[in-house]
């Protein structure tokens, strides 16, 4: 008996994946199709420029750069995924690890290590960070039931003025001149080493490491059961004795903890320090779109962060070529737009048919009855 189960839970496990898969590529083919009509309607020729984004996206050059830029969106759709699977919705990712690029920053001055306890000493302090920002919004969730939406969203604004305070106030350094202050540089024994010279650090095997032990945690642990089942069925998690608060905010560390990492492939890879200028914003928003279009799925998410970096990085040479670089960004709006309408349509499409087959049960039972 458990053989026929087994094979048919495997099956069903197929066929959820091809779904799901599906959906993401429809998605990305309405978006160019969209995104298309768009530039004909300016006067754009759309194969000339889709031509040019694979042309240019094709290159070496362009490869890594793709690597680079889908690093700190894997970390940061990494973030978003796990308060998602426990149906959090983390939307504070941006101030998580922006506050954790400026401590992990300065805290990495302070020390003196060899150079592979120095890096990770430099992580576990972006991480550490990253979880104590997002656990005020989980405490808050817990005592005063105060919805993670507005209170992470609120807490974004919070972090970006406190850390500018404690960067003008205690961490700038102005010994480099110029206009790109930042903090004091971090000794060469805190810098993660390149991959490729100058053009990928080894972040990029971090961020592949760190969605793989997602997988783990998540998917293949008791403890990423517990969440999952907090996410789908508060209730019915709670009667099982699975502590809903106590889920709450180790889900929210979790997902700050990894938030704090997002930063690090600049801070410890490419400016060597936090800079208000230097380290790049909105990965937090990016993540989101990320983790919808993966599904929160690693793979997934690993696959749509390098899509989004595929086309980040040939919106400059767009430009160049006369093409607003403006239709990158509306290719991923649309991407991610579409997914969520296929989503909510499934997730519908899910709940009928499953009320209709309780409905038979139970009709059936009142038959036999």
């Amino acid at each position: 008996m458990s053989r026929p189960l087994s094979s048919q839970r495997n099956f069903d496990s197929i066929r959820k994946s091809l779904n799901t898969l599906g959906s993401s590529v429809s998605a990305i083919i309405l978006a160019l199709i969209i995104c298309g009509v768009l530039l004909l309607v300016t006067g754009k020729d759309p194969f000339a420029a889709y031509g040019k984004i694979l042309e240019t996206g094709l290159t070496s050059d362009k490869m890594l750069e793709m690597l680079k830029r889908a690093t700190p969106l894997i970390f940061s759709a990494i973030a978003v995924a796990i308060g998602f699977k426990m149906n959090l919705f983390n939307i504070g990712v941006e101030g998580q690890y922006l506050f954790a690029a400026l401590i992990a920053a300065e805290m990495a001055t302070h020390v003196s290590f060899p150079r592979p306890l120095h890096i990770l000493f430099i992580l576990v302090v972006a991480m550490v960070s990253g979880a104590a920002w997002a656990s005020i919004a989980a405490f808050l969730k817990i005592s005063r039931g105060i919805n993670e939406v507005i209170s992470t969203i609120m807490l974004n604004y919070i972090a970006l003025s406190f850390i500018q305070w404690l960067f003008e106030s205690f961490f700038r350094d102005d010994s480099d001149g110029g206009l790109n202050v930042k903090t004091t540089k971090i000794a060469p024994s805190g810098r993660m080493p390149d991959l490729v010279h100058d053009r990928l650090n080894g972040m990029f095997i971090i961020a592949l490491l760190v969605a793989f032990l997602y997988w783990v945690v998540v998917f293949r642990s008791r403890f990423g059961f517990q969440l999952r089942a907090s996410g789908l069925n508060p209730i019915a998690a709670r009667t099982a004795g699975i502590p809903a608060n106590r889920m709450v905010l180790i889900a929210m560390m979790l997902s700050g903890a990894v938030a704090g990492l997002v930063a690090m492939p600049a801070v410890i890879g490419d400016v060597y320090g936090y800079g208000p200028s230097a380290i790049a914003t909105q990965f937090g928003f990016a993540g989101i779109s990320v983790a919808l279009l993966g599904r929160n799925h690693p793979i997934g998410i690993v696959g749509a962060a390098l899509l989004f970096g595929f086309l980040d990085s040939t919106s400059a040479v767009l430009q160049l070529s006369g093409i607003p670089s403006s239709i990158v960004k509306v290719i991923q709006a649309i991407i991610v737009l579409v997914v969520v309408i296929v989503n909510e349509a499934s997730s519908r499409r899910y709940n009928r048919r499953t009320a209709e087959r309780a409905a038979m049960a139970l009709k059936s039972l009142e038959v036999k009855q």
